[in-house]
């Protein structure tokens, strides 16, 4: 009888080790699709039943014990119907080979267990399993097989119920159990790696990891678009001398080099690429041994958020420079709030009280002159004594308040308690202060307008671009309603710049920015300087064929102002289009889906030619195509 024990615990093992091999290579198949991993956990626990029943104990001629049906129930559970399916075909096939008295009735119990697990994944399928669910699932599994035994003829002419029914089914109660946490374990893995790729790819800044020889491994979705590639694996393998001058791919060449060759961390290091201001960290990656095998960086474009600190920082200096030759009035008073000392500027501060504010005046006697007079008319009607009092006994605590009189100017009152309860006041004319802030903000207002438009051609430029973007593909998403966008690229612009000049350059990207304004009408529609002589315009609630009217409007309206082009095959100056549009699920899953696409199809458009449309529609999944 030992010896049928020993056997269960190696069968138990087996079906453990079987479970365990899979959440160490299950990482491998979530790059497969979703049909070839659910089949490779069939081929898997599949595998682990033939295991199992290669090691059975044979309990009466022909009949085998063993603990096959926990991986087809777990298959069934974790897997669905595929995995179920191919699990449980595989045993039985394996089971029909192998033939014996109770062939029949253990290819029933296995698709009894297959049952029960495709159950529990239904059970499960609007949330994830937790151990309590595999809990269940392996007491429904101990019951079939409890009643399989007590209810198939084979198996209750051998009286396997009553020989090893119960260490059979609690057996196989336990392998499931053991199982199940296993799989659990690998599903909440696999969960945080992907949340941890997720926010690697859809970091706001400019993430990547490069090698020894500073070549990168892997970027972000930001890195790609930075340097107009189209996925991340066109980046992998290149340096910085594929994407930058040869000075600058040195600079950072030797100091990434530095980084690895000293173990010590770049933390914020202040670079400038092509006029723009970067943020860069950059730390040295270790092995398990502690040998330095590469780097993360992390670069943020801070050059918007520069220019902006440069103008606070010149505003805050003026206003310093302006509090500095401002005369402060100075006052204490003990702690019953008795006035014991103040200067003529604090008396000055207060033109209609100011000959209550003498030493020895209590704080009550001074407000309700300052009441009397009407020296600040922003005090409520009422019960003025009664506000005295409150406001009295205010007196004693650290407070910051800023007060209007009566002829508009502003006084600043701060109050700090001594430790011996003695209130100093210092008054401080803010009058040009509360000026300056207004100036301030009128300053800021004007600041952000600037920061969102281009200044060359008066349309939104591409920082405001992307938050506007964001902001209504989740609109349209909500309301799933489709949103289109449009691609747009001056074809032969280069060579436009190099026949006509700069100028003359910029005069033809204000001319397609006008003709691009013109083409839309509503007030929700977009249109951007997406970069050099690159356009976007972004269209709510508009089908792919609204958005192709659009194209066709454009492209007439610029073929009307018939911009001459000696460098282009047209004669003339010509834009390519391209066009993408999308509703519900994409927007809200990966709505920079839309901005790929659009890109792919411009693309496409010059490619083909140029001087043409192409649109990419999800609403009707194929592309349509117009020759300008």
């Amino acid at each position: 009888m030992n010896g049928i024990w020993t056997q269960f615990g190696g069968n138990l093992s087996f079906v453990s080790l079987a479970m365990s091999l899979w959440a160490l290579f299950s990482i491998q198949f979530q790059r497969r699709s979703f049909m070839q991993e659910r089949i490779a956990f069939g081929i898997i626990a599949g595998g682990a039943s033939i295991g199992s029943i290669l090691l059975a104990v044979e309990f009466h001629p022909g009949i085998y014990i063993d603990l096959r049906f926990s991986p087809i129930a777990l298959a069934g559970m974790f897997g669905g119907p595929i995995a179920a399916a191919v699990a449980a075909s595989l045993a039985m096939a394996f089971r029909f080979a192998v033939g014996g008295t109770a062939m029949l009735d253990g290819i029933v119990t296995m698709a009894a267990a297959a049952g029960i697990g495709v159950a529990g994944h239904f059970w499960t399928r609007k949330r994830s399993p937790v151990l309590m669910d595999v809990a269940l699932l392996s007491l429904a599994l101990g019951g079939a097989l409890v009643a399989s035994m007590a209810l198939l003829p084979t198996l209750v002419t051998a009286h396997v119920l009553a020989g090893v029914g119960f260490p059979l089914a609690a057996l196989n109660c336990l392998a499931t159990v053991l199982g199940g946490f296993v799989l659990l374990k690998t599903q909440q893995w696999e969960l945080e790696r992907s949340i941890l790729v997720t926010a690697f790819s859809q970091s706001p800044d400019y993430l990547y990891v490069k090698d020894r020889n500073s070549r990168f491994i892997t970027v972000n979705e930001n890195m790609t678009r930075l340097f107009r590639f189209r996925t991340t694996a066109e980046m992998t393998g290149l340096s910085d001398f594929n994407l930058m001058s040869q000075p600058l791919a040195e600079e950072l060449y030797h100091l990434e080099q530095q980084v690895m060759e000293t173990g010590t961390p770049l933390i914020d290091s202040n670079e400038r690429i092509e006029g723009r201001f970067l943020l860069a960290s950059k730390v040295p990656l270790r092995d398990k041994q502690g040998r330095i095998i590469g780097l993360a960086g992390v670069t943020r474009d801070v050059t918007e958020r520069t220019a902006l600190e440069r103008e606070l920082r010149e505003s805050k200096n003026l206003l310093s420079h302006a509090m500095a030759n401002m005369s402060d009035g100075i006052a204490m008073y003990n702690s019953k709030g008795f006035l014991v000392f103040c200067n003529e500027q604090y008396r000055n501060a207060f033109p209609l009280s100011g000959d209550a504010r003498v030493v020895g005046a209590h704080i009550s006697d001074i407000l309700r002159r300052v009441v009397e007079t009407g020296e600040r008319p922003a005090i409520a009607e009422g019960n003025l004594e009664e506000w005295i009092k409150t406001a009295s006994a205010t007196l004693h605590s650290n407070k910051d308040e800023e007060i209007q009189l009566h002829n508009g100017d502003w006084r600043s009152i701060r109050t700090r308690i001594a430790g011996d309860g003695t209130a100093m006041a210092v008054v401080s004319d803010i009058t040009a202060t509360k000026q300056a802030e207004i100036a301030l903000r009128l300053s800021a207002e004007q600041l952000k307008n600037l920061a969102e438009t281009d200044g060359l051609t008066g349309i939104v430029n591409r920082r405001a671009f992307d938050e506007a973007f964001a902001r209504e593909t989740a609109g349209s998403a909500r309301k799933n309603t489709p949103f289109s966008l449009l691609m747009v690229d001056i074809d032969r612009f280069k060579a436009y710049n190099d026949t006509y000049g700069h100028p003359a350059g910029d005069q033809c990207l204000r001319v397609v920015s006008k003709c691009l304004r013109q083409s839309v009408s509503r007030p929700a529609d977009i249109v951007a300087r997406y970069g050099g002589e690159e356009f976007a315009v972004f269209l709510p609630d508009t089908s792919a064929k609204g958005a192709m009217i659009v194209a066709e409007q454009f492209a007439r309206r610029l073929a009307q102002e018939n911009i001459i082009h000696s460098g282009s095959e047209f004669g003339r100056v010509t834009a390519s289009i391209g066009i993408s549009c999308a509703t519900g699920a994409t927007l809200r899953t990966s709505p920079n889906r839309l901005l790929a696409e659009a890109d792919a199809a411009l693309y496409e458009a010059k490619t083909q030619g140029r001087n043409r449309i192409l649109a990419h529609s999800r609403e009707n999944g194929h592309a349509l195509k117009e020759t300008g």
